[in-house]
């Protein structure tokens, strides 16, 4: 039986606001990414879209946020390969080069009368709010609201990646690395003046509004998951009880005293089976499918444990 498959990022929020013919330009750009990188720009614009529904945004900026966000990764068209798809840590000359693909990528679309509107989203989603992120260490009164909100879904999509999930078991790990992205760092690294340093040091990297949001994004994503696993649970257990039928056929069949009854269970097994399902066959199958049914419901079981440990996440 084909095992249900969970999308992290479900599409429906975008189909919801009719982006095609906005984007169809913006997308083509992105089919000169690598394949990687223009995966990684769809999820984070998807999450983006949904980030904003869930802070209650109106259209219009939800809109403009989500193609910032397909964008935002958009420089890396010019970081050399060697680099860009290095398995490795990065030398702290070549994170110097990486860093540099979200002002290229700023250029690349102040050159581009149809690209322009977008720009925020590849030179803002590297800002922190502590003044420690990049290209130009901003602080959060500088920082344009859709760069915060496109800086905690490339973050998480960046993780989320890195550990290819198959299922949202486990995922609390990684909101707890964003919920540290929220604190205050204990030895900042900045150079303002001193008053500016205290009110900085207040802060974290990542707007706790925001991932508090994605919380509510996930929960419900855990929720979904729920759903789907436990339909494909039902669906499991009424094929091990039509197998446990079988094999009582079977049973009956092997002790059967006479070929008529013999041939009454055999045709019985027939009815019920489903292709590629024989007699010799019978106790395998039924056996991958008990293991099949306890594997899913032991992921529920922990699909429900993720939202307990979420929902006692403070930010």
């Amino acid at each position: 039986m084909k095992q249900p498959e969970f999308d992290f990022y479900d599409k429906t929020s975008l189909k919801s606001y009719n982006l095609d013919k906005t984007m169809r330009y913006q997308l083509n750009m992105l089919d000169t990414l690598d394949v990687f990188t223009r995966k990684h720009s769809e999820n984070v614009a998807a999450l983006t879209c949904r980030l904003c529904e869930y802070l209650h945004c109106n259209k219009g900026f939800t809109e403009y946020c989500t193609i910032c966000a397909y964008l935002h990764d958009i420089g890396k068209l010019f970081i050399p390969p060697a680099i860009l798809q290095k398995p490795a840590k990065l030398t702290d000359e070549e994170f110097e080069v990486m860093k540099k693909h979200t002002t290229l990528g700023y250029e690349m679309c102040m050159k581009d009368l149809k690209l322009r509107p977008y720009a925020a989203g590849p030179l803002y989603h590297h800002e922190a709010l502590n003044g420690t992120g990049y290209p130009q260490g901003l602080t959060k009164k500088d920082i344009p609201y859709e760069g915060q909100i496109i800086r905690v879904a490339d973050e998480y999509d960046a993780i989320v990646s890195k550990r290819q999930y198959k299922s949202h078991v486990g995922i609390s790990d990684t909101l707890k690395i964003l919920v540290d992205e929220t604190k205050p760092s204990v030895t900042p690294d900045y150079s303002g003046t001193l008053n500016q340093l205290a009110e900085e040091t207040k802060l974290g990297k990542s707007n706790p509004v925001i991932v508090r949001t994605l919380f509510k994004v996930v929960i419900d994503d855990i929720e979904y998951e729920i759903t789907c696993t436990l339909s494909y649970v039902e669906a499991l257990a009424e094929e091990i009880k039509r197998l446990k039928q079988m094999l009582k056929y079977k049973e009956k069949m092997e002790k059967a005293k006479n070929e008529k009854d013999r041939s009454y269970y055999e045709e019985g097994i027939k009815v019920l089976a489903r292709p590629g399902e024989t007699v010799d066959n019978l106790e395998q199958i039924h056996e991958e499918y008990i293991e099949a049914h306890n594997t899913r419901k032991a992921i529920i079981d922990n699909l429900y444990k993720e939202i307990k440990v979420i929902k006692k996440l403070r930010v």
